[in-house]
């Protein structure tokens, strides 16, 4: 029998709303029809609808890991509100009739199959793989591109420097703007990016000695950014193969948009993984101009924790699945790696769900850092690196989280060490003023899912929690 729950169906729809509206079928009984197939791998049905008949609806898991949705609605969302509805009217326990498969599913069936098997000969092949064509010419006119974009973001950047930013106006400001929308000719949207947040920080009234420190620091970055950059396409342009740079964020920086094909000819790719999510947050990026999804995932195998980045364009984002909390065990057949330092990006276009068991959490215990002297040099070789992530996240252990005599809360380790705990200006909310509520039993002998940051002005680090994982119980702080 299949085994699916609600939280498994939520991961597959593409917004709340679609949720919702799934989840709303089957509380109005809009489903005339339940059937499966005898082996229990396809449900089947029909469903009310606004027109003159049944929109039937099918989700075929014939491949567990990869679900295939199919309906006869006009919706333009995928998967529709009936598909997810079949689904939640099957993790409610509705009864389901046993039923023949539909001729036309079967077709479907075996055109897929035919689909997998020529692609799987293709794979197995002794002939040699046909090698990417790559057309050098074009790829060179854009490296020049790129080179003389970073001449005239050299520029802009030396001009302010020399001038301080106490003495930016509107008129600057609008003249930084231009800057921004000029970048993107030069093929250079990761530094676009970049450009725009030194804008808003520039124009953020709330704080202004705060905006300042983090202005100046990214001027640091875009400054290290131009650099590395210059040194890294001129290289680029004496390699006869005009190879990506695979062990660092520079091709990110520089606007390139890894495909899965890219990281798996570089190996960048561990088969059959598990993860489990640990913490997950959505928020709007005014410098992208997207709503970004992150998830933060521990590898079951090597303890690392990982991330899942989306970028919903705010023009396209109702159109575009939104990525959610996932409270189960993720199997994975291939999980792509991004190349970075400590918490890397990955990417999984397939997973089978699994309840989380005991000896999950007793894993997640096992792989908690519980020596903050060490975890802390790690983050602080991270943070020396400009063009890396300024927010990496660790597993910790914690003897006990309470209060110091300052009256902060703080993390505290076997042998006494303190990391003090406050909320990151990188976060969308905060979570320390929740510790209060929560029980001491919770806060003693647990592990503590940390946010660190750099707090440049006062020369000092801080980490805001995530979650708690204590025992079978995982609390999650940010939502």
């Amino acid at each position: 029998m299949l085994e699916i729950s609600a939280s498994y169906v939520d991961s597959l729809a593409p917004n709340a709303a679609a949720i919702k509206n799934g989840q709303g079928l089957v509380k109005k009984n809009s489903f005339v029809q339940l059937n499966r197939s005898e082996a229990g791998e396809l449900l089947f049905g029909q469903c009310s609808g606004s027109g003159k008949s049944n929109y039937e609806c099918s989700v075929d898991f014939v491949i567990p890991e990869k679900p295939t949705f199919r309906c006869t609605c006009p919706s333009r969302q995928f998967p529709c509100k009936h598909g997810l509805g079949l689904l939640y009217a099957y993790t409610d326990g509705l009864s389901f009739e046993v039923a023949p498969i539909p001729e036309d599913i079967i077709s479907k069936r075996e055109k897929a199959e035919k689909r997998v098997e020529n692609k799987a000969q293709k794979e197995n092949s002794d002939e040699p793989p046909k090698p990417k064509k790559v057309n050098k010419t074009a790829l060179k006119k854009k490296i020049a591109s790129q080179l003389e974009g970073l001449d005239v973001l050299e520029k802009l950047i030396l001009s302010l420097v020399r001038s301080g930013l106490g003495t930016i106006d509107s008129k600057m400001l609008k003249a930084i703007q231009e800057h921004v929308k000029q970048l993107g000719n030069y093929y250079l949207s990761g530094a676009q990016v970049e450009l725009r947040r030194f804008a808003l920080l520039l124009a953020d009234q709330r704080d202004r000695e705060a905006s300042y420190t983090d202005a100046a620091e990214q001027l640091t970055r875009l400054h290290a950014f131009i650099k590395k950059g210059r040194a890294y396409l001129l290289s680029k342009l004496e390699d006869p193969e005009l190879a990506l740079d695979h062990t660092s964020t520079i091709e990110e920086w520089l606007g390139h948009a890894w495909q899965l094909t890219e990281l798996k000819e570089f190996g960048l790719v561990t088969e059959q993984a598990e993860l489990l999510q640990l913490a997950f947050y959505s928020y709007d990026d005014d410098a992208r101009q997207e709503f970004v999804d992150v998830g933060y995932w521990l590898e079951a195998a090597s303890g690392e924790i990982h991330r899942t980045v989306q970028y919903r364009p705010r023009k396209a984002a109702k159109h575009m699945r939104e990525d959610d909390s996932f409270f189960e065990v993720a199997q994975v057949p291939s999980l792509y790696k991004y190349p970075g330092d400590m918490n890397a990006r990955v990417r999984f276009e397939e997973m089978v769900p699994r309840a989380v068991t005991a000896a999950d959490l007793a894993n997640v215990s096992s792989k908690a850092n519980g020596t903050y002297a060490e975890a802390v040099k790690r983050v602080k070789n991270q943070l020396k690196n400009p063009l890396g992530d300024k927010s990496p996240v660790m597993l910790l252990h914690a003897a006990k989280v309470g209060a110091t005599e300052s009256g902060q809360f703080a993390l505290i380790d076997e042998a006494g060490g303190q990391l003090v705990l406050e909320d990151a200006a990188a976060l969308p909310q905060g979570t320390v003023s929740l510790l209060p509520y929560l029980n001491d039993t919770q806060l003693k002998d647990c592990c503590v899912l940390v946010m660190f940051e750099h707090r440049m002005d006062q020369g000092r680090l801080v980490a805001q929690p995530l979650t708690i994982i204590k025992g079978e119980n995982i609390t999650r702080l940010l939502y």
